[in-house]
């Protein structure tokens, strides 16, 4: 991609964000603003009619628009346009138009396993966590995280917003699949650091029990910068993979990745993250940009029980997932981490 086409891609990319923090739009979706003297961060409120994600495949809680952290942006539109009629996206040189269940952007979850969508007959209902009672299609067929479901119940939402945090509860039950939960979701800013905690609680309110895993895509947009050869991605373990990353586009060495050369048009570069261990110690990644000297280091309290990467031109996406079993009446919390530093800082 030449320089100029690059500019103009990461114009558009900007563009397609709503708001900025500084800036103003009309009918733009419900969204808070946090700080706390380090970092400042947009953060977008569910709602089913004008929210910025109505999609079925990711949380609607807790979307992070934009990021800043002194003179860097850490998250921002990896995509310069939407199309509803995309199953996912679709990259060009020039472009990347996202469909309804992929525009989203910044540390976003999707909790990857349905609720009972194979039981559930033609016509009938099942459950995403974090966005609500779903129903299957009249012509049934096996369930995709790409297809977008019609939207029952989104059940009761609460939202508390405070200068440096905010906390957004999902309460749904779906009788006739016996599948409920509550989900409490908070974007906590840590007082006089740059860092941002996501801290969750979800319990088990259905009859059934729920065997689930959770992931975080974290679609890093730094400065709008295209992903190349200046980027690294290094885990706290010895990385191992099945199906490693195309050795055109990037490499793995040892506790890195890195990329040979810069991504282009509709390249992309995904592998699995295995090697890690049952600790909660190896969920510790580190992506940064040598010319920018930013990064990012993402921790969580609980164990892997799987990682991938996913990138291509605009974004780097790496994916921890956490395993959640509960019974009827248990529940199961967990805490991810952002730390965001300069590389000539020292931490």
């Amino acid at each position: 991609m030449t320089t100029r086409a690059n500019a103009a891609l990461v114009s558009a990319m900007l563009a397609a964000l709503p708001m900025t923090l500084s800036g103003t739009q009309a009918a733009r979706p419900p969204q808070a603003e946090l700080s706390n003297g380090e970092l400042k961060v947009l953060v977008y409120l569910p709602d089913a009619k004008t929210g910025y994600f109505r999609g079925t495949r990711f949380d609607w809680a807790g979307v992070i628009g934009r990021l800043e952290y002194g003179t860097h942006v850490f998250y921002a539109p990896w995509f310069t346009g939407t199309d509803a009629a995309l199953r996912d996206y679709t990259a060009t040189a020039d472009a990347v138009v996202a469909g309804p269940n992929t525009a989203i952007t910044g540390p976003v979850e999707e909790f990857q396993r349905n609720l009972g969508y194979d039981e559930a007959a033609p016509g009938g209902t099942f459950m995403k966590i974090g966005v609500g009672v779903l129903r299957k299609p009249a012509e049934g067929g096996p369930y995709s995280n790409y297809r977008l479901y019609d939207i029952v119940d989104i059940g009761r939402r609460t939202v508390e917003t405070r200068p440096d945090a905010v906390t957004f509860t999902q309460d749904v039950r779906d009788p006739s699949s016996g599948y409920g939960y509550t989900y409490l979701k908070t974007v906590r800013l840590s007082a006089g650091q740059p860092e941002m905690r996501l801290e969750h609680r979800l319990r088990n309110t259905g009859t059934r029990r729920i065997e689930n895993s959770v992931y975080n895509h974290n679609f890093l947009t730094l400065d709008g910068l295209p992903v190349d050869e200046r980027f690294v991605i290094t885990a706290p373990y010895d990385i191992t993979s099945t199906r490693p990353p195309n050795s055109a586009l990037a490499a793995i060495r040892g506790r890195q990745i890195v990329y040979l050369r810069a991504l282009t048009s509709n390249e992309v570069v995904s592998t699995p993250l295995a090697g890690f261990g049952p600790a909660a110690a190896d969920y510790d990644f580190r992506i940064e940009h040598a010319t920018a000297r930013a990064g990012v280091r993402m921790t969580a309290d609980r164990p892997m029980a799987n990682a991938a990467l996913w990138s291509m031109r605009t974004t780097i996406a790496v994916e921890p997932f956490i395993a959640i079993a509960l019974d009827p009446g248990q529940e199961f919390t967990w805490t991810l981490t952002y730390s965001y530093y300069r590389l000539d800082s020292g931490k």
